[in-house]
């Protein structure tokens, strides 16, 4: 990743690097159609897209590409556990993974749901936003390309995203319940994981084919998996978008980031609280263990804790306050991709998908806020 951020500095050798990128690996043509508008990206000064800077077209962009990433994934799990309608249209439900996921709420189908179609919502409109300022959208169709579950109730339809081997990083747990403790002043400190076992293999999140809906317990270390990566995902999206917004210039660019920031938030809180009723269990076909987290005692584990603990934020000499953290906005972008890229997200995209977001983020890091 370093080797790849030194070749990155310059938008010249960033414009240089996806182009051979792209050639290598044969999708020239696709290449030059993920900007929607039919212009490329390589080829147009973003400086004059429309009344946006090239900084918060960078910003919006980014932005898009990572809403129009989670629609993906979110829609797989809405085929499988939430609800289908006209709203958040495509598969048609699996019963015993819906009753799975119900054993963390009742309420689940209409969660994932709900969540599916904001993340429809925000994608769409940021690339709207875009193409009304004259800036390129993002379109992420010609890496639709990986093969999703053949479980019944899913639409059989092509991803973007991998659910069904995922390594899930679950230090968000205790990073928001710690008191002592802010990764934007100590890059260092260290936050236990809440279920270790997430983060020692790759493991699916949805049912792969029907052979997953057996045994019993197989099939809820499935949907807590699906929980605890509901919330995983959306604590990334709630440090993003105030991350981005410190480098936004226009107003009405900020006014974008920090309006849609704080659904992110919403989602977060809504499954890190399901996240805690996941029941305690050993998967028998993997040995992958939920463990009861509140018998390990204290608040670092405690289930119904769900509000972020007051901590060190701005300067060590500062009052404790409860906020988001990280929001350190430097190299947020490229955080973000290694984030996904490490979750396992992304096993079995091409290249030149890696080299395209890789792009994407390098350009985004690299706006100033404009005085």
């Amino acid at each position: 990743m370093k080797a790849l951020l030194g070749n990155l500095k310059s938008p010249a050798n960033r414009r240089s690097f996806i182009k051979k990128g792209l050639a290598a690996a044969g999708t020239a043509t696709a290449g030059a159609g993920l900007l929607s508008s039919g212009i490329s990206l390589f080829g147009q000064n973003q400086r004059e897209s429309g009344s946006l800077s090239q900084g918060d077209a960078d910003i919006l962009r980014f932005a898009a590409a990572a809403e129009i990433i989670e629609s993906d994934f979110w829609l797989q799990y809405n085929e499988l556990g939430g609800i289908q309608d006209s709203e958040v249209p495509g598969g048609s439900g699996s019963p015993l993974y819906t009753g799975a996921l119900s054993r963390l709420d009742a309420d689940m189908a209409q969660y994932i749901h709900d969540n599916t179609d904001d993340e429809f919502t925000h994608a769409k409109f940021l690339n709207a936003y875009l193409t009304s300022k004259g800036a390129d959208p993002v379109n992420l169709e010609p890496f639709r390309t990986l093969p999703g579950s053949t479980a019944t109730g899913s639409s059989g339809k092509l991803r973007i995203t991998n659910l069904m081997q995922l390594t899930v990083d679950t230090t968000w747990w205790t990073r928001y319940r710690s008191s002592d403790a802010n990764p934007d002043l100590n890059p260092n400190a260290n936050f236990p994981p809440a279920v270790p076992g997430l983060l020692a293999g790759q493991f699916a999140a949805i049912p792969r084919t029907d052979a997953d809906l057996a045994p019993k317990a197989h099939l809820q270390a499935i949907a807590n998996t699906a929980g605890f990566h509901f919330a995983t995902i959306e604590q990334g999206g709630t440090t993003l978008y105030p991350a981005m917004a410190q480098r936004a210039s226009d107003v009405e660019v900020l006014r974008i980031l920090i309006s849609i920031g704080p659904t992110e938030t919403a989602h977060f809180q809504t499954w890190q609280d399901k996240a805690g009723n996941a029941p305690s269990l050993t998967d028998p076909t993997n040995g992958l263990v939920f463990p009861n987290l509140n018998a390990f005692g204290g608040e670092l584990f405690q289930t119904n804790l769900i509000m972020p603990e007051p901590c060190p934020f701005i300067s060590p000499d500062l009052p404790k306050c409860s906020v988001i953290r990280p929001t350190n906005t430097e190299g947020i972008a490229m955080a973000v991709v290694t984030f996904l890229t490490n979750m396992g997200l992304f096993i079995g995209q091409s290249k030149a998908f890696f080299q395209l977001l890789n792009e994407l983020a390098a350009n985004a890091d690299a706006a100033q806020r404009q005085i």
